[in-house]
């Protein structure tokens, strides 16, 4: 990249890492190198350096927790703009705004110590703000959009508030899939008072079920597969098949839950390409469905 360039991203206040592996920075903990990394360190200069980017024409990707991508062995042409630092909250009365860095745990725990309920459901859900607004994050019947307000969002050119029927929210979907140059700034969520104790205990709970039915203990990118439709729970047909353990590579099934592919510690992107295959294979040809995956694949 050129010499300029970087001088202006520095100028803006970013870090930058050279030849970064994406394994460092993905819940796989697996995939190729980028020419480099960068981390704004506030919501302004990540802005600019957007505007930098695409001004010199420069692929770029935003990266925010990682826990919803799996980035392939080779290394990548573009580069990564970092979400990690553009992390603020702000809480006034039931109404919290988060920026696009902010980890849903978070913004739970910042809803809970302030007595606001509403979020109890998404407790534990590995992702960033803007990873959950841009795919419309669910679990447990709970989708992010249920409790959305507005989102603030950047075109390239200007920053502006947008409702949430203009986002389109879907099945894990949102105009921010559709549209690559609509950027998630930040968030505002409508909430409401509650019990603190009953909060607390309703967040125990899911976490309960997380640990209880969820290979957290192993690096993935959470549910692999879309639900094709409401009555076609996908863990359970790929279980139905025998898959539950099977592994290729350092790519599994896991043996706790069959929606999930897991990293036992040496796995390549390419394994668990080559095991998304074999499931999609597997289930079309015993139940005439085409899976999609959840999981961004970036080549």
């Amino acid at each position: 990249m050129d010499k300029r360039i970087i001088c202006e991203l520095w100028n803006l206040g970013c870090d930058l890492y050279f030849e970064e592996s994406l394994a460092h920075h993905v819940n796989f903990r697996l995939g190729g190198e980028v020419p480099l990394l960068i981390v704004p360190s506030s919501k302004i200069g990540f802005i600019e350096t957007l505007k930098l980017l695409r001004n010199e024409e420069i692929d770029y990707r935003i990266l925010g927790n990682g826990t919803n991508i799996l980035p392939t062995d080779e290394r990548k042409k573009f580069v990564v703009v970092s979400t990690e630092r553009i992390d603020e909250i702000e809480i006034s009365e039931a109404v919290v705004y988060a920026s696009a860095g902010v980890s849903f745990k978070s913004l739970c725990l910042a809803a809970f110590e302030n007595s606001l309920s509403g979020l109890e459901k998404a407790f534990g859900l590995p992702g960033s703000v803007g990873g959950a607004i841009y795919m419309n994050a669910g679990c447990y019947g709970w989708e992010t959009a249920e409790n959305v307000l507005s989102i603030e969002v950047f075109d390239g050119k200007e920053i502006f508030e947008m409702r949430p029927d203009e986002a389109k929210f879907g099945y894990r979907s949102s105009v921010f899939k559709q549209n690559k140059s609509l950027i998630v700034l930040g968030a505002t969520f409508k909430l409401v008072h509650g019990e603190r104790d009953k909060i607390w205990e309703s967040m125990v709970e899911t976490m309960r079920k997380r640990y209880e039915k969820q290979p957290l203990e192993y690096p993935s990118a959470g549910s692999v597969f879309k639900r094709p439709r409401p009555d076609f729970y996908v863990g359970t047909a790929i279980e139905s098949l025998g898959l539950k353990g099977y592994q290729i590579g350092g790519a599994q099934i896991s043996e706790k839950h069959a929606g999930f592919i897991i990293n036992r510690g040496n796995a390549k992107a390419s394994d668990v390409l080559e095991l998304i295959d074999y499931v999609k294979s597997r289930v079309k040809e015993h139940y005439s469905i085409e899976l999609e995956t959840e999981i961004e694949i970036w080549d």
